[in-house]
């Protein structure tokens, strides 16, 4: 029987990313990536703090453009693509999870999960029931109401988890996302990325400086000073 091929849904061509361009003290980040992730991969990238990591996320998820290269994301090309087009792609494609949560305080956990399917124009019915949902699968349904300032970080990252996959996307870009948890909780924050994975069938980019982190996904990539200086399998499927 034949295995059918998973598609390419990013594909970074000769990436190059500089800031302050033009200017004596003009710097270079990214040297000329070259990436393919398929459909469904768990995908770790590594490296150590200044070797290009956050700069490569920003670009993946659309957070910023890169200075030179192509960028396809599941077909588009997103590199030369305009604003408005860039914020739909966004909402509706990727899910981001950060190390530092962005939940709005003061705010219902309830709340900051609706609030990209706000931006997405989805009913409040739907918005309210999709959201229970979510946190209901992250194992948030008692919090439901409560605020970020009422939680333990393990218990806000779930719920940052919850808000990234509002909209359904195909995506999610995961920055460090057990940096601030103690090990059996960020133990528990990536049993749920793999479940995302496995069962929902997910793509999802790990960034970490976690060698140990790295090998639990299906490809583990290494950036050093701005470049992939190496490409392996790790333990994970």
């Amino acid at each position: 029987m034949q295995i059918e091929e998973k598609k390419t849904i990013i594909r970074l061509q000769r990436i190059v990313k500089r800031f302050y361009i033009g200017k004596p003290n003009e710097l270079e980040i990214l040297h000329g990536i070259d990436l393919e992730v398929k459909e469904g991969e768990f995908l770790s990238i590594v490296g150590s703090s200044g070797s290009g990591k956050t700069t490569m996320m920003n670009i993946i998820g659309i957070l910023d453009r890169p200075t030179e290269g192509g960028y396809l994301l599941d077909g588009m090309d997103v590199a030369n693509a305009k604003d408005r087009e860039l914020s739909l792609i966004r909402n509706q494609k990727i899910g981001f999870v950060f190390q530092t949560y962005n939940l709005i305080s003061r705010t219902s956990a309830l709340k900051n999960v609706e609030l990209p399917m706000l931006y997405a124009g989805i009913s409040r019915k739907e918005r309210n029931r999709r959201a229970q949902e979510l946190l209901n699968m992250v194992g948030m349904e008692e919090r439901i109401s409560h605020n970020p300032d009422e939680l333990s970080g393990g218990q806000k990252q779930r719920v940052a988890i919850a808000r990234a996959m509002a909209n359904n996307p195909a995506i999610i870009l995961a920055d460090e996302p057990t940096g601030a948890l103690d090990s059996k909780t960020g133990r528990r924050i990536m049993d749920l990325f793999h479940r995302l994975n496995q069962e929902k069938g997910k793509t999802i980019i790990l960034i970490t400086h976690s060698q140990e982190l790295a090998e639990e996904t299906g490809r583990i990539v290494t950036l050093r000073d701005g470049e992939i200086v190496e490409e392996r399998r790790g333990n994970g499927c």
